[in-house]
């Protein structure tokens, strides 16, 4: 009787070709006060990094570090360059700016009056929830075409490097919308990733694959990460 075969569960790996990209969102930026907008770039808010966001930038370079990554990529928004500064200090690695991973563009409510109107439960801003839809607010950047924009910078992304491990720092919204697309999901259902957290989907031509959403271990206290050396 011949020797019968086993076939054990294997541990995933990536497609050949594909490209492993983390998605890191900023950390947490300046607040925002009334009559103060942020200066502007291209029509986005750029706002710097708040002290605590400094403080998540350290902790998800120590983090990623620790990893081996071949490529860093930030947006055209400066909290995604100071994200990803810690991390650059630490492996020597140079950043290349993709302008299509920066922030859906929020119109009116541009320079920090976004926060503000979610805030105070604004009638926009409870229509653009429960719609799941950015264009609702005046002047916003219409949805097809930011999903358009985010998908073609992956798609460069993941041209530019097969079988490599990318750190892209962008932002909460481009992170939805890329997880969206990824799984089918409804627009926002992964509109709430934390400052300075990893996500993780595995781009493999038309084949994406959701690894990982919201990974915040780096963020908690006693998680041992590796520090920038001293400038």
């Amino acid at each position: 009787m011949p020797e019968a075969r086993e076939y054990p569960q294997r541990p995933f790996n990536p497609p050949p070709g594909a490209v492993d990209l983390l998605l890191i969102r900023h950390g947490a930026s300046a607040p925002y006060i009334p009559g103060q907008d942020f200066p502007l770039v291209d029509g986005h808010g750029d706002p710097e990094l708040a002290p605590e966001g400094r403080e998540q930038a350290e902790r998800v370079g120590g983090r990623l570090a620790a990893e081996h990554v071949d490529a860093v990529y930030v947006s055209s928004l400066r909290r995604t360059a100071e994200t990803a500064a810690p991390l650059l200090a630490m492996t020597g690695l140079r950043a290349t700016v993709e302008s299509d991973l920066r922030e859906v563009m929020l119109g009116d409510w541009e320079g920090g009056m976004f926060r503000q109107k979610v805030a105070e439960g604004d009638p926009v801003a409870l229509r653009m929830i429960e719609e799941q839809r950015w264009a609702v607010i005046p002047g916003a950047e219409q949805d097809e075409a930011f999903a358009a924009r985010v998908r073609a910078a992956v798609t460069r992304i993941a041209a530019a490097h097969p079988d490599q491990r990318v750190a892209a720092f962008t932002h909460g919204g481009v992170i939805g919308q890329l997880l969206a697309q990824a799984s089918g999901a409804r627009p926002f259902a992964f509109s709430a990733a934390e400052n300075g957290s990893i996500s993780q989907v595995v781009v493999a031509g038309d084949r994406w694959i959701v690894r990982r959403f919201n990974d915040t271990a780096h963020l908690t206290p006693g998680f041992a990460v590796a520090s920038a050396p001293p400038s």
